[in-house]
């Protein structure tokens, strides 16, 4: 199981925490994405960084349940991103776990997609975090105490 690297913390993206939320279940990360949909507006992106299992794939269907989306939602692992556009907004689902050069970004215009009409979501943020647009929510979701329970810290990127 690989951990994460470096939070986007520790890193030279600075993170200003807001809260932190405890996640107790399913129907927790659910009704969080569903209230943090309704709150995301064009060129939006929200980082997600955690450990394998913590539920970032989860979060992220959340989310696209909110945003209107229909096609089913699957971790974009082999394609970096993912594109859906069935809902109020578009949704561009990265996930930059296997990204070894930031170059690999920019060759698919990944900053076309931070600063345009959509919404980003960004699944294992902390591996690209030089390239994360300042005030980008950022949510490290770290394992709670029980194996259903997961805390969000939540903050956003100066």
């Amino acid at each position: 199981m690989r951990s994460c690297r470096r939070s986007l913390q520790e890193q030279q993206k600075r993170k200003y925490k807001i809260m932190l939320i405890k996640i107790n279940s399913e129907d927790d990360t659910r009704r969080y994405g569903l209230s943090l949909a309704s709150q995301l507006g064009p060129g939006d992106v929200v980082c997600l960084v955690g450990d394998l299992g913590t539920g970032k794939t989860a979060l992220t269907k959340s989310i696209a349940e909110g945003l209107g989306i229909t096609e089913h939602i699957v971790s974009p692992t082999f394609n970096i991103v993912k594109e859906y556009h069935s809902g109020r907004l578009p949704l561009y689902h990265f996930d930059v776990y296997r990204v070894s050069d930031p170059d690999e970004l920019f060759e698919i215009g990944a900053e076309e997609y931070f600063y345009g009409e959509g919404v980003c979501i960004i699944e294992w943020a902390d591996l690209i975090a030089d390239m994360i647009p300042s005030g980008s929510r950022v949510i490290e979701i770290s394992y709670g105490e029980l194996p259903t329970e997961r805390i969000y810290d939540i903050g956003w990127t100066e």
